[in-house]
């Protein structure tokens, strides 16, 4: 639902940012580990407090939405955020919470960086061929987070240069926000062997897999399924001359991949069932958010469904009933969905989809007495909410979606899903105040504070005098200013 610099540049921004930022911890695996690495633990206490890294972490993706393609897709944030918890419920020294996020982008990558944000590239998904191979990369991504290797890099750096953490720490603010100054400011404070940064990544590196493949194999996934990505990554692209970002910031030497495939080597053989939610959300970024032609997503789902297993055929019935619906083609769609939606009537995959379809086709009736038979299964659940809200203003019925909303943007303040609609439907009321709050709600997401400020001043000058609406303004205006003021001491 919902539709709606470079060589230096990039050695510098990898070696600082990239070392946790970054693709693929020791946790007390199930079954021993006889091959060990350097124990080198989870210093960095001497640097960055978790509460400074959380800051800090807020406020780079603060910049991140205002930046770059985030996918605010109702439907995928919700598979990514299920896999990546089931991981974090199965990983060692565990500090922070974690915020899962995709940003549409065809290049294969994955990063993290401080307060537990991990992002995965659209991109990743075409290349890792099963729920495993991409929990992989995902597992990697939250040993960097849990050994704090961007803190530990930064410590590292701030030891052999005049450069105090909070230099460095606000330089890769400053990169964010302004890549060019950001990029001046990193290489000024970043004297020292490059060789020695370069080595310490590439230990970084190792030890996020150790960490990985033992929280791969807690949470059920196929252990095999890193080296074999690894692998199949490292053959693709070896005699490229253009490598994809995550073989620049996380380099796949060959004994990298051997010492993957040794440590898997130490866990029992599991056979992991193919997982259609993994191959839905696989299919949904085909269709919507690969930036390719709906021919040539109908072209993928015919090439690939030739050689997939049958239990995952429905992915592609589904994948190109989003192309139709896409196009149009509402006909075709509705049967392919409705076939979908018997087999499964509790899958989220097919239950947005048919929301969708009921509204193209007019009947948002319909959508909306088959999502309140869901939510009575799965109360407040966000995507059957959010798809709620719309097909509530579909029908006009703007009063009760706003109530929706109010409710949905409380629980779920970072979601820019929830503020928009609320924004939609407070000017169809006539609630310009409620309008200027939601607006200034993602302006804040987005760091534009004081755009979100002015527009929450604006929002209270309009509210009765003295009401219990301009004090909760106000107090949202003191609140945005304290935020504007911690941000802006972070650079």
């Amino acid at each position: 639902m919902l539709k709606r610099t470079r060589s230096i540049v990039c050695l510098c921004v990898a070696t600082v940012l990239g070392t946790s930022t970054a693709s693929f911890g020791p946790v007390t695996p199930v079954y021993a580990n006889t091959i060990d690495l350097p124990d080198i633990g989870t210093a960095a206490s001497g640097t960055l407090t978790i509460a400074q890294e959380m800051q800090y972490g807020d406020a780079y993706m603060r910049m991140l939405r205002n930046g770059q393609p985030i996918v605010n897709d109702p439907v995928l944030n919700e598979y990514i955020d299920a896999l990546g918890h089931r991981l974090v419920a199965n990983a060692d020294d565990v500090k922070t919470p974690f915020t899962f996020f995709m940003i549409r982008d065809r290049n294969i990558n994955a990063f993290a960086f401080f307060g537990g944000y991990v992002a995965l590239h659209s991109g990743l998904f075409l290349h890792a061929q099963s729920e495993s191979e991409l929990a992989s990369v995902v597992a990697h991504e939250i040993a960097h987070v849990t050994q704090r290797h961007l803190a530990r890099s930064m410590e590292d750096q701030a030891r052999r240069s005049p450069a105090t953490m909070a230099a460095l720490a606000g330089a890769l603010l400053l990169a964010i926000a302004a890549p060019e100054a950001g990029i001046a400011a990193i290489t000024a404070t970043t004297a020292g062997s490059m060789q020695g940064q370069i080595n310490y990544t590439r230990s970084n590196e190792k030890e996020a897999d150790r960490f990985g493949i033992a929280t791969l194999a807690k949470a059920g996934f196929d252990v095999n399924a890193m080296p074999r990505f690894f692998s199949r990554l490292a053959d693709e692209y070896r005699y490229a001359s253009t490598p994809p970002p995550m073989l620049l910031t996380h380099p796949l030497p060959e004994d990298r991949i051997t010492d993957s495939r040794a440590r898997a080597q130490n866990y029992p053989a599991r056979r992991v069932d193919s997982s259609l939610d993994y191959h839905l959300a696989r299919a949904r970024i085909v269709a919507r958010y690969a930036g390719i032609s709906s021919k040539a997503a109908l072209d993928w789902f015919e090439r690939t469904e030739a050689k997939a297993e049958p239990e995952i055929k429905r992915a592609f019935q589904y994948g190109r009933a989003l192309v139709q619906m896409d196009n149009n083609q509402l006909d075709e769609a509705s049967k392919t969905l409705h076939e979908l939606y018997k087999q499964q009537p509790n899958n989220h995959f097919y239950l947005d989809a048919m929301s969708d379809l009921y509204i193209a086709q007019k009947t948002p009736e319909k959508a909306k007495t088959l999502l309140e038979q869901a939510l009575k299964a799965t109360p407040n659940n966000p995507v059957l909410t959010i798809n709620y809200a719309n097909v509530l203003m579909q029908m006009d019925k703007n009063q009760d979606a706003s109530k929706v909303l109010q409710r949905y943007t409380h629980d779920n303040p970072n979601d820019v899903n929830g503020w928009h609609l609320l924004s939609e439907a407070s000017i169809h009321l006539g609630y310009s105040d409620e309008d200027l709050a939601a607006r200034a709600e993602i302006l804040a997401l987005k760091a534009n504070w004081n755009k979100a400020i002015q527009y929450y001043t604006q929002a209270s000058q309009l509210a009765d005098l003295g009401s219990l609406k301009q004090a909760r303004y106000d107090a949202r205006i003191d609140q945005l200013m304290i935020q504007r003021d911690r941000f802006m001491a972070l650079q």
